[in-house]
């Protein structure tokens, strides 16, 4: 390439570098290589350019249809063949069991020989007969031995003043600790000596409880009780 040397308007020289000339055969060369780029990437499947994303396939069960019936000819078939089978198979008389007649002594223990039983001929064998029901063994109510001291009620003042004696009899029921549970008057020679002995009996009395074949049992007692002066 030359240099070119301008004059300018004012008739200076200006110095500088011209256009360059383009060769047609470069020119040609850029255009071919964009071309086969272009056509490469027009040529290139769409999967090596979009990514590959996989679908999922989602089912359904579909319900199988029930067997069909079996025909009404083979079900008859097969219960004849059945029937068959049975009717052919052998079968054993049932064995005879004799059955002895109703004796009212068999009931009774009777000791008749002959009579049969589970296990053959014998003779039954009458157990002994029950002992006889005995009376209960009743053991009566008693002073219980410490308490023999302290038995005789206090003499009333009033019959001290006056120097009367008497006696009262009562009936008590003893309960099964031996104490009295109650009292009651049979007879009294005065209120006074009944009075004092009602007191100290429901206080004071103990008993030996009545037992019933060595069992304690409440009982009743009849019992006596007497004044007495010892000073006169």
């Amino acid at each position: 390439m030359r240099r070119m040397e301008m004059l300018t308007a004012g008739g200076g020289q200006a110095s500088g570098y011209g256009a360059r000339r383009r060769s047609p055969v470069g020119l040609g060369g850029a255009i071919a290589v964009h071309a086969v780029v272009a056509g490469v990437f027009l040529l290139t499947p769409r999967e090596m350019i979009t990514p590959y994303v996989p679908q999922i396939l989602i089912g359904r069960q579909i319900p199988l249809d029930p067997p069909p019936p079996p025909e009404p000819q083979k079900q008859e078939a097969v219960k004849e063949k059945l029937q068959q089978k049975a009717e052919e198979r052998p079968t054993a008389a049932d064995p005879i069991v004799p059955i002895k007649p109703f004796n009212p002594d068999d009931l009774m223990g009777s000791t008749k020989p002959g009579f049969i039983d589970g296990a053959g001929a014998g003779t039954i064998v009458t157990p002994p007969p029950a002992d006889p029901p005995r009376e209960p063994v009743l053991v009566d109510a008693s002073i219980a031995p410490g308490a023999v001291a302290g038995f005789q009620p206090d003499y009333p003042g009033s019959m001290i003043r006056q120097g009367l004696e008497g006696s009262v009899t009562v009936r008590v029921t003893i309960g099964t600790d031996g104490r009295v549970t109650d009292i009651e008057k049979v007879s009294a020679t005065d209120e006074a000596f009944w009075i004092a002995t009602q007191r100290h009996a429901l206080r004071k009395w103990r008993f030996r409880p009545a037992t019933r074949d060595g069992v304690p049992v409440s009982a009743t007692k009849v019992l006596t009780v007497r004044f007495t002066l010892t000073d006169k």
